[in-house]
Parts: structure tokens; sequence; C-alpha cells
């Protein structure tokens, strides 16, 4: 007789905290009037592109048009001298072996979309497989969207235990969780999504899928920003 499963112990995620909206509002407004010094501000940039995603996530992507993103992820000083390379490439999971082939050695990551990005809309054997295949063919990192449809009927074990399950189909490649956040509504409900996400086993996680309005706005990343804060310290206790 095969063991039982064990049962998984979701957090209370209805215990988030409640987000003050005019705070946030007023002290995101602040970043975009302070004051910063050229060499911080040249400084902040390139560890910015370090960190950006090139990406093509269209119905019309080719072979030849990944290569090309590859070929101007690694040649940035074609453009302007002295900058960093991109952090990764990102594309569809029919598109990972090409990009995997054409980065080579250059240590620039392959990302790709999975769990039927970006609508999430698809059961979760289907995400599973989309996920598994994107590994397989070499992506390092993988980038999910959660279900909002769940979420906001509440059921938050669902996209908890949905994210843990995409996160074990990742293997050894990060899991990168995209909130959608333009279709959350509320500064509360990105801070409940971005606690559920965290303790689902998220590398990061991430505003949106670029394909709705609004995508990122300043006010959401630092409601994201702050609960990450929040887990980091409940984790170092």
């Amino acid at each position: 007789m095969a063991a039982a499963k064990p049962t998984i112990m979701h957090p209370d995620f209805t215990l988030t905290p409640h987000i003050d909206q005019v705070g946030v509002e007023e002290r995101a407004s602040r970043f975009t009037k302070r004051s910063i010094k050229n060499e911080s501000k040249e400084n902040g940039l390139k560890l910015v592109l370090n960190m950006i995603d090139l990406t093509t996530l269209e119905g019309k992507d080719t072979d030849g048009k990944v290569k090309q993103l590859c070929y101007k992820a690694m040649h940035p000083h074609d453009a302007l001298p002295g900058i960093p390379t991109v952090a990764a490439i990102c594309v569809y999971p029919s598109m990972v072996k090409v990009a995997k082939k054409a980065l080579g050695d250059s240590g620039i990551k392959v990302a790709s979309v999975a769990t039927a990005f970006p609508s999430g809309q698809a059961p979760k054997d289907i995400k599973i497989r989309d996920t598994k295949y994107a590994v397989n063919e070499g992506a390092d990192e993988v980038d999910m969207v959660i279900s909002r449809g769940k979420f906001h009927s509440g059921e938050y074990n669902f996209v908890f235990d949905e994210i843990a399950a995409i996160k074990e189909a990742c293997g050894e490649a990060r899991l990168k969780v995209i909130l959608e956040t333009g279709e959350l509504g509320t500064f509360d409900k990105v801070r409940r999504a971005s606690d559920i996400a965290m303790h689902a086993g998220a590398d990061f996680i991430k505003t949106s899928t670029g394909k709705i309005q609004p995508a990122a706005t300043m006010p959401v990343t630092l409601v994201m920003l702050e609960a990450i804060r929040d887990f980091i310290i409940r984790q170092v206790r």
C-alpha cells in the first residue's frame, strides 16, 4: 500500500497586513522627486540593465528573430561602450533551445514563460508539462503567472499549491512568479498574492506580463518590495 501523501500546512493568508493606500502612494511619489548624483544614477542604470530579461513573446517569433535578439544581448557595446549585458533572454518554451544554442557560453541565462502565459487559464497538469518542457529544453528560469480567477474567488490554497507544484517541476531552474498586479485591483490583494507566492517557493516575484494595462507601477512595486522585506525578516528569525 502506497504511503499517504503528507498534508500541506498552508499559512493563513486571510491575515495579510492591511496596506495604507494613501501612505504607499505618497511614499512612492517621493521617490520620483529625489535628486540623484550623476555617478549614482549611472551605476543604478547599469545595475538595472544587468537585471533585465530581454524579451520576445509574440506569435510571429521565428528562429531568426530569437537569434538576432541573442546577438543583441551579447553585444551591448555595439550600442554604447561600457554597458553590461542583460541577465537573460526570455522566450516561449518552443524557442528555448534556439536561444540556448545562440547564447552559448556568454553567461546570459535563458528564461521561458510557461503555465499558459499570459492568461494562466489551463489545468494544473498542463501547466506542469509546459514547465517541464521548458526546463528540459534548457531554460535556466521559468516565468509563471498565478491563477487570478482562483485568487479572486478566495481560493488561496489552490494558488499556493499550484505555485508549489510548478516550483517542484522546475527542478534546478529558478521560478519567477508573475502576479499580474493590474488585475488584482487593490494593494491589499497585491500584498496577499506576494505572500502566497513567496511562501509557496517563488525565487522572484514580478508585477506583470506586460500584456495588460496598468502593468508595473511605483506604488505596486513598493508594496511588493515591503512584502519581500518582511518575508526575509521572518526567514532569518
